[in-house]
């Protein structure tokens, strides 16, 4: 397991690893780019709902140690990500390579590099390959950092709000269903119904008017949301 990963603006995943893991050590030894790798990406939802498991990802490509000059620029962009821990000072460290080895002279850290070539996603949204350079054009989602946050909170503090969300259902709605919410980005959110008559659950999607920004807009966007479902 990576100790925290990256996405350069050119779409290559940046890993920083144990030293001692079987992925620096393969990596060290292998010739240029004839390592292939895949990693897979589980992304859970951080509320309690049956069936947690809210998508995977496979990233297939080439892996290599990232070397030279490489090196300082991509110690910045995981030590922005992950300000925290080993990270603190990574770029400084990467200057003076006797910081950063065991007594054995093994590195304690090595960064690595994914060249993706194929990408697959199996999500709330459907199954589908991915091309390489749509990851690397695409923005980071304002929402994400705090989604889990976010998502914790409209359950544990505003989960009648969401209850209220049903009545935007139509047919489907039902009372005494249970609504959690789950997943929230700056497009939509994303909840949970079960119960009803048929006993059984389903996931309804309600987008916002527009994507939003920031954390103001997605203020405005949910009270407007949650305004649309008392009426």
């Amino acid at each position: 397991m990576p100790v925290a990963r990256t996405v350069t603006p050119d779409g290559d995943v940046i890993l920083l690893v144990s030293g001692e893991s079987t992925a620096a050590r393969a990596a060290a030894h292998a010739q240029d780019d004839d390592l292939t790798a895949v990693i897979e990406i589980t992304d859970v939802a951080p509320v309690s709902v049956p069936h947690r498991i809210r998508g995977r990802a496979w990233l297939a490509g080439w892996l290599t140690p990232v070397r030279g000059d490489d090196r300082g620029t991509c110690a910045a962009l995981l030590a922005e990500r992950h300000p925290v821990g080993e990270l603190l000072g990574l770029g400084e460290s990467l200057d003076a390579p006797a910081d950063l080895l065991h007594g054995g002279g093994r590195p304690a850290w090595m960064m690595l590099r994914l060249e993706v070539g194929e990408i697959s996603v199996d999500d709330l949204w459907g199954a589908e390959h991915v091309d390489p350079d749509d990851l690397a054009a695409a923005e980071p989602d304002p929402v994400s950092p705090h989604e889990a946050e976010l998502l914790q909170h409209l359950h544990s503090a505003h989960g009648d709000r969401i209850g209220e969300l049903c009545g935007l259902l139509g047919d489907r709605g039902a009372r005494g269903m249970t609504a959690v919410p789950l997943a929230l980005d700056r497009t939509g959110l994303r909840v949970r119904f079960s119960g009803g008559a048929s006993g059984g659950s389903f996931d309804a999607r309600f987008d916002f008017p527009e994507p939003v920004a920031d954390i103001c807009g997605l203020r405005r966007a949910m009270r407007t949301l949650f305004s649309a479902a008392s009426h």
